[in-house]
């Protein structure tokens, strides 16, 4: 999980030009002979006018031999077989209710709604089954391809060379290499936690709690941006609030393991924790459900419907960096042409379109207004170093 494409197609417009006066021009230079000269020119008889002819309605239009001019837009029917399909490579399960089905759920929306093929998934991928998994997918009746998460993108530069002719789209969080060969979105990982920080402040000041753990999978460099920076928001409401961050997962990219993540939880409350953060794929859902059962305060990782999500599950705050808005946002800009191979689109906290950052469910006014200050002294530009910082800390730069 990650906070975290072959030629480029333009749309061609074909018009036929239409000469007028052809068959006179024709006429004029001769006949079957082509060595004979005509030294007089052909006499034309007009043919009579029938007077008594019924009129054309004003309403009736000369039927149109020229071609209709193209759609607006590339054409995204890569294979020419008259279908335009999806697939999508999925680093975790494609219904883990959190990052991973988030993305599968807005493509096969998208898809349906435009009329197009089947959506073909490929999930549960581990990064070093990434090349043959992308590989084999590539060679399905696919014309759009979606890599989910950066954890299994490193064979996409390469083999988006190879299949040029698949527009290829990564959900690239924290980031990757820029291409000429795939379309990637990025968020603002710092800035993200940071606002998840003050939010579980908020909430843990407001209820009596004082201490958050965050379970992760395998303390990698973007997991370390988000928990330094998303203390940093914690402690901006209360410098005694305490937090910890645990690891869950087998490295690497291991954010599905429901056994390790709910011996960390139990480990969590035993040692005071009043909030659980579960910044998890396949195991999120399990420890959501704990977290209720437990009494602890719970915030999603990523999925930004859960405040007003129907079921038995339920999230006190929303953690914003949902592949499946970047979907909604994304994929009408390339079917019109505006998104295209070769881009970055990056999604930030107080940006629009406003699909990244925390959100406290059912937040009092006085709740918002402390995030509304949050979010406002980062559009500021104050907090900017303390990101770098983190970053360079983080990622080694």
């Amino acid at each position: 999980m990650n906070t975290q494409t072959p030629g480029r197609r333009t749309s061609t417009r074909r018009a036929v030009a239409v000469i007028a006066g052809l068959a006179v021009a024709l006429a004029a230079c001769g006949g079957d002979d082509d060595d004979a000269v005509t030294t007089n020119p052909p006499v034309v008889t007009e043919a009579p006018v029938d007077t008594d002819a019924p009129e054309t309605p004003d309403d009736t239009e000369a039927p149109d031999d020229t071609e209709a001019p193209s759609t607006d837009g590339p054409d995204l029917d890569a294979n020419g077989d008259g279908v335009v399909r999806i697939g999508i490579a999925a680093a975790g399960p494609r219904d883990d209710g959190a990052y991973y089905q988030a993305v599968v759920d807005a493509a096969q929306a998208f898809s349906a709604e435009q009329g197009w093929g089947d959506v073909i998934v490929v999930d549960n991928i581990q990064s070093s089954d990434a090349a043959t998994e992308l590989a084999n997918l590539a060679q399905q009746p696919i014309d759009i391809l979606i890599v989910g998460a950066s954890e299994i993108a490193e064979p996409m530069g390469d083999l988006s060379q190879q299949y040029s002719d698949i527009f290829w789209y990564c959900n690239c969080g924290a980031g990757f290499p820029e291409s000429e060969f795939y379309l990637q979105s990025q968020d603002e990982g710092a800035k993200i936690a940071y606002t998840a920080g003050v939010a579980t402040g908020i909430l843990l000041r407001d209820s009596g709690g004082d201490s958050v753990s965050m379970i992760g999978c395998c303390d990698l460099g973007f997991e370390i941006q988000h928990y330094r920076s998303f203390e940093l928001g914690l402690k901006s409401v209360d410098e005694s609030l305490k937090f910890t961050y645990v690891q869950s997962g087998d490295y690497p990219f291991d954010f599905d393991n429901v056994q390790n993540a709910t011996a960390a939880y139990e480990n969590a409350v035993a040692t005071g924790a009043s909030a659980i953060y579960p910044y998890l794929g396949g195991a999120h859902e399990p420890l959501v459900q704990l977290a209720n059962d437990g009494g602890q305060i719970v915030l999603s990782a990523g999925a930004s419907d859960v405040c007003t999500r129907e079921g038995e599950l339920s999230w006190d705050i929303a953690v914003r960096f949902d592949g499946g808005d970047y979907v909604r946002e994304i994929f009408p800009q390339i079917v019109d042409g505006s998104a295209v191979e070769g881009e970055v689109i990056t999604y930030a906290p107080g940006n629009e379109p406003d699909v990244a950052g925390a959100v406290i469910c059912n937040a009092t006014p006085e709740q918002q207004a402390e995030m509304d200050a949050a979010y406002a002294l980062m559009a500021s530009g104050a907090l900017d170093a303390e990101f770098g910082a983190i970053a360079a800390e983080a990622f080694g730069g």
